[in-house]
């Protein structure tokens, strides 16, 4: 386990923006930072970053935390895994006693098989340094593409002996299941005649490239084969499991994804050895599909940290036209596209070795086109004089432009293409108009349905649809997380009777800590929390506050569940995503902060009792109408209440009708 001392650690060095700020594009607002939601598929910012408080929350999926449960959220990490990592980003030592046999057997499914594909990592790499085989083949492959040992050890390349089960046999000696070898792909297990389990490497006799997700943990496996056997797919990579979805995972990320945030900008390659020639040429921010068909996930990886993405394609054209179709998806989600392509018999590869740095950034800048010029030139070629394909390459390239969201880019490239291709205006906005009419409309729900969170409480909004307590019990809360440690002076409200025998509010002032202040009229109330998460929360807050001298919220959300820790990342983010409420029409009447925390504590108190009062009256009005019984007694206790509303009423400077 690891020490107390190591976690306290971790929790007080580790920066919420610096971290998530590796796998979300965040970008200033206010004191505050806000990003595309790392969960959901949205083109307007909803994930928003506190720095003061140390937290986050994405509106958009309602999740929520500190810097730990985002890791967890987002890489699946367990909580010891989201703790080692944070310590390694920041070089702080782990104490830790050594896990058990009995501690490893525990592990879930997915951390078995995480365990597996980085010790199959580490093998594979060990086989190419440090074996006579390894260092023969393997590595000297690798050196014949022109990677540096720096470069080689950093995506950490290796090599898997021509062997059926060499690298089977070794870790099931070292005591990894064979149940999770085959669920990696690692392993491939077939009956044998007798019965018997057959077992064989998957990636026998192949360079191995490990995939790795954003946080840097190894998902899977790209095999290529060095042999002459024409029967052999070139390229091999890990099945799907678990922890490895190809169409979710872009190779090279993990590595690139600062470069991205910085540059602003992403190179889109085909293969892992375009990925590593290009970086280790000084072009980080670049990424792979892995040979795969892009997909609208791999698009919105990138898309949490640039909106703009320059595709690379080799110099054949047959392949530049196959690919077209990755950049209408890369259009479909808003984003800025950009081509680059090479001369005949080159690739981002071979361009790379033959050319100096300065030559490729030179190369990569004068050479990138609009997705639009790039298309309309590649498709022009192919239409020649042929009035039928020239009609037909046009209806194409208005295909992709229909598919963009952006009103004002879609009409700027029908301008563009309409000047490329020497037809009128009029005519491409009516094709236009006739191609994206099911796209505009898909787009304009989408968008509608990604302002939801985000729409303001109309004035004229029906003030019986808001849950009035819950929104009072809601302030209680991020009153207790933002100031229940301190001191405040306070004018209680004492009740009593005058000589007259009316009833009678008279102040009292006195020293108390909010929390107290909080906790004490609640229970000489009997107020009880209605709502389920409110109520854990507030118990676990008075406990904290009342055994610890200092509060911590950081701390504190450290010892919740996701759920109790994402509800409050909401209520202390609520003023980051909108300054919409308004109090008066929902018959909600705290005063802002500004005004003093100690009538803000009150207020908020007497306006929860006036409301509860109001529901009690309301339930023995209802006692009343039944005629078949003596109702003195409650219409007196309705008159009492209604006494005890006016005072209530008048001290909150209001007046009720």
């Amino acid at each position: 386990m690891i020490s107390k001392t190591t976690i306290d650690n971790v929790y007080e060095t580790a920066r919420v923006e610096e971290v998530i700020g590796d796998f979300v594009n965040l970008k200033k607002s206010g004191s505050n930072f806000k990003g595309l939601s790392p969960f959901t598929d949205e083109r307007t910012p909803s994930f928003m970053v506190s720095p003061v408080k140390q937290i986050w929350k994405d509106f958009s999926s309602g999740k929520g935390g500190n810097v730990v449960a985002f890791l967890m959220e987002h890489e699946h990490f367990t909580y010891p895994e989201a703790i080692r990592y944070l310590a390694k980003k920041y070089g702080i030592e782990i104490e830790e006693t050594e896990q058990t046999d009995e501690q490893r057997e525990q592990a879930d499914e997915r951390e078995s098989m995480f365990l597996v594909t980085t010790y199959a990592q580490q093998y594979f790499e060990k086989v190419l340094w440090k074996t006579e085989t390894g260092k023969a083949i393997g590595l000297s492959y690798f050196k014949e593409r022109g990677f540096s040992d720096d470069t080689i050890r950093k995506f950490g390349l290796g090599y898997s002996p021509d062997q059926w089960e060499a690298f089977t046999k070794t870790a099931l000696g070292d005591g990894y299941k064979l149940e999770y070898l085959e669920k990696t792909g690692l392993t491939i297990v077939k009956d044998g005649v007798s019965g018997e389990k057959k077992t064989f490497d998957r990636f026998k006799g192949r360079v191995i490239f490990p995939i790795h997700s954003m946080s840097g943990r190894v998902l899977g496996f790209g095999g290529r084969i060095l042999g002459n056997d024409k029967k052999a797919a070139k390229y091999l990579n890990s099945p799907e499991s678990d922890i490895y979805h190809k169409s979710k995972v872009l190779y090279g990320i993990n590595f690139a994804k600062q470069a991205i945030a910085r540059e602003d900008n992403c190179y889109l390659v085909e293969g892992y050895t375009d990925v590593i020639q290009l970086y280790q040429s000084g072009v980080e921010n670049v990424v792979s599909s892995s040979g795969t068909a892009l997909t609208p996930e791999q698009i919105r990886l990138v898309n949490r940290l640039t909106r703009n993405i320059t595709v690379l394609f080799d110099g054949d054209a047959a392949g530049q036209r196959a690919s077209l179709r990755g950049i209408d998806l890369i259009l479909e989600q808003g984003m800025n596209v950009k081509v680059v392509t090479f001369p005949d018999g080159e690739d981002p590869d071979s361009f790379a070795r033959g050319h100096s740095d300065d030559e490729l950034q030179d190369y990569l800048k004068s050479e990138a086109k609009d997705f639009i010029q790039f298309k309309t030139s590649l498709l022009a070629k192919e239409a020649a004089n042929d009035p039928i394909k020239k009609a037909d390459t046009v209806r194409e390239i208005v295909q992709s432009i229909s598919r963009i969201p952006d009103r004002i880019q879609r009409e700027i490239y029908i301008q563009e293409c309409a000047s490329m291709m020497n037809i009128s205006e009029a005519v491409l906005f009516n094709t236009l108009a006739q191609m994206g009419k099911k796209h505009g409309a898909d787009a304009a729900k989408k968008a509608r349905e990604e302002q939801k969170s985000f729409q303001v409480v109309r004035d004229d909004a029906p003030a019986d649809k808001v849950d009035v307590q819950y929104e009072l019990e809601r302030k209680i809360i991020e009153v207790l997380l933002l100031y229940g440690k301190q001191q405040q002076e306070f004018e209680d409200l004492v009740l009593k009777e005058n000589e007259e025998g009316d009833l009678v509010l008279e102040p009292e002032q006195y020293k108390a800590r909010v929390f107290e202040k909080i906790y004490l009229d609640l229970q000489d109330d009997e107020i009880e929390l209605a709502h389920e998460q409110f109520r854990k929360i507030y118990a676990r807050l008075i406990t904290e506050m009342n055994e610890n001298e200092e509060f911590s919220l950081n701390s504190f959300l450290n010892t919740l569940d996701q759920n109790l820790s994402a509800e409050i990342s909401s209520i202390l983010m609520e003023e980051e995503k909108y300054m919409l409420h308004d109090w008066e029409r929902k018959d909600i009447y705290p005063k802002e902060k500004e005004n003093g925390v100690a009538q803000l504590v009150s207020e908020t108190i007497l306006t929860l009792r006036c409301y509860l009062i109001k529901k009690r009256i309301a339930a023995l009005q209802k006692d009343t109408e039944s005629g078949e019984e003596d109702h003195r007694e409650i219409l007196e206790e309705i008159i009492n209440y209604l006494q005890l509303t006016k005072l209530l009423n008048k001290k909150l400077n209001r007046v009720i009708a």
